[in-house]
């Protein structure tokens, strides 16, 4: 408590004492809310990576881990991210980031834009950096660095080399990763190192149900029910790493090695396709009806454009189906036959009778039809532009006798298309429409 001095009124005492008592709250919340996987690990370590599903609370562990070092005389951290703007809406501006908690304890802290930096009044400085740009980490030193959703660092392994490089100001010198699992070289390595005992290194594991206190109960629910069970709930719920699995016919590495974020300069697309693995049904807990987007460019590449796939009835699949169509300017939509004939062709049309469509009919096993389009991943000709978590991991998680993925199906009969012409896999299924408008000459 704040002894009252005689020459202050009491109002204005009581106001001082109010504000240093909600402050003195506000410092042990943390302290005592934080769970046991939220709390640094003891020891010497170096690294520490805090893998854990979405939701779990990693944001918030960054920086309160990041404001405790700066209140206790740290002078030059580095906060780094996928990109400049996840570094500066997530880490620094999130309503779990550092100028967040820093508010909290009464911290005065600033982001200054074109130093890009955040400077706190008791001379410490926060330095933003993005893993898009590695070279950039290559001359400063820091005494601490947060390194968030390493798993979506574009140039990963360079990023973090020249960060740890830089990690050499002050006595101990750390770095936090905090991120969901993601099988690319620099966590796979860190959670190797973390594996075999390496001292420098340790790890914290966490699901988003473990913050499930502090997340909207239907939110959770939803969440359970749509992935429980799936490849892509057990890493961005469950937060496992999970490996390729042996005899996928993809591998993340391979994706991630042809990834772009924007057409390449210069690059025109020839034809664009949306694929359509339309559902059987649309009740709870059955397929999603795949919608994909694939478009040869000018260069002889294929570039997968979006995954535009839903769960819903055929009404609302024949209407996402058209919107991407016409989103990306198609030229045509390939929908697959087998599992609903002539029905599927009569949603399209039920929602534009002027669409225009090339339906297929699967002739062959669904890894017979699906090698073609690997082997093209192989040659590295087709290139995924974005991220599209549901399909990448549909691909990489299915080999031959497994249930069938909707999404991945969709990928297929557009990439078969656009880049393969069909090649003798599936067999062209005659539009009784689109016949009799030609035969009219329409």
């Amino acid at each position: 408590m704040i002894a009252q001095p005689v020459d202050l009124p009491d109002a204005t005492y009581l106001h001082i004492q109010a504000r240093s008592i909600a402050r003195i709250r506000a410092q042990n919340a943390w302290a005592t809310a934080r769970r046991d996987a939220q709390t640094p690990p003891d020891g010497a370590w170096r690294f520490w990576l805090l893998m854990a599903g979405r939701g779990f609370g990693k944001t918030r562990v960054g920086a309160e881990w990041m404001r405790e070092k700066i209140q206790g005389g740290a002078r030059r951290v580095a906060l780094v991210g996928p990109t400049l703007p996840d570094v500066r809406d997530v880490m620094v501006e999130g309503e779990s980031g550092l100028l967040a908690c820093a508010a909290r304890y009464g911290m005065r802290a600033e982001y200054i834009v074109s130093k890009r930096r955040v400077e706190f009044a008791n001379g410490a400085y926060a330095f933003l950096y993005s893993a898009d740009e590695p070279d950039r980490l290559r001359g400063p030193q820091h005494e601490y660095a947060w390194g968030d959703e390493i798993g979506a660092w574009r140039y990963g392994a360079d990023a973090w080399a020249n960060l740890d490089m830089g990690l050499r100001l002050g006595t101990t010198p750390q770095a936090v990763a905090t991120s969901t699992p993601r099988v690319v070289t620099l966590v796979r390595d860190l959670v190797k190192r973390a594996q075999a005992g390496d001292p420098d290194v340790v790890m914290t594991r966490g699901a988003t149900t473990d913050n499930r206190a502090n997340l909207p109960e239907a939110t959770v629910r939803a969440l359970e029910q749509r992935y429980a069970g799936t490849r892509l709930g057990r890493q961005e719920l469950g937060g496992e790493l999970l490996e390729d699995v042996e005899g996928a016919l993809w591998t993340l590495a391979q994706i991630d090695a042809a990834r772009l974020d924007a057409l390449p300069l210069g690059v025109s697309l020839s034809v664009v396709v949306v694929g359509v693995d339309p559902a059987a049904t649309s009740r709870e807990g059955s397929a999603e009806t795949g919608i994909v987007v694939v478009a040869r460019g000018s260069d002889g590449d294929g570039y997968v454009l979006a995954d535009a796939s839903v769960h819903g009835t055929p009404n609302e699949w024949g209407h996402a189906a058209v919107s991407a169509f016409d989103v990306w300017d198609a030229d045509h939509v390939t929908p697959e036959t087998n599992n609903g004939g002539e029905m599927v062709t009569g949603t399209l049309r039920t929602v534009r009778s002027t669409l225009p469509i090339e339906p297929v009919w699967a002739s062959r096993g669904k890894a017979t039809r699906a090698e073609p389009v690997s082997a093209l991943y192989a040659q590295g000709r087709m290139h995924h532009v974005g991220t599209f978590l549901a399909l990448e991991d549909q691909m990489v998680g299915w080999g031959p006798g497994l249930r069938s993925p909707d999404r991945m199906d969709a990928l297929v009969w557009a990439a078969t298309d656009v880049m393969l012409g069909f090649a003798g896999e599936f067999e062209p299924v005659r539009d009784d429409l689109a016949g009799a408008l030609e035969a009219l000459g329409i």
